[in-house]
């Protein structure tokens, strides 16, 4: 059975090349994760590049105070490059809340006395 364009539609949607969307799904987990590792390979493909310039800085001018400042801002880019890799996608407006506020009222520590015994 052939398909239609149907109302005026493109010929292009619906094809494997540009299906149609019929849900708010979210990206694939997949999807996510190859994003997260483009972020992390970017961010850390800087730090070569850094460490490499800090060392013909330094045979340039022959400084070490403009090495030791390249060097000193390629030092926390691991750790930022594995905050932003592990940050999960933005939450949307529409999602609900998990808090449902059953103990608020609750208190923190127990009112009752206990009974402590010396030895």
């Amino acid at each position: 059975m052939a398909r239609t364009h149907g109302f005026g539609g493109s010929p292009e949607n619906g094809s494997p090349d540009n299906p149609v969307l019929i849900t708010a799904a979210e990206a694939s987990l997949e999807d996510q994760h190859r994003a997260r590792v483009r972020k992390y390979l970017t961010i850390m493909s800087v730090r070569i590049p850094a460490l490499l310039l800090a060392a013909i800085a330094y045979g340039v001018w022959a400084n070490p105070w403009i090495s030791m400042a390249i060097i000193g801002v390629s030092i926390p880019l691991p750790w930022i490059a594995v905050l932003i890799a592990n940050d999960r996608p933005p939450r949307r407006k529409d999602e609900p809340s998990r808090w449902d506020g059953r103990f608020d009222n609750a208190p923190a520590i127990e009112s009752s006395r206990h009974h402590v015994i010396d030895g």
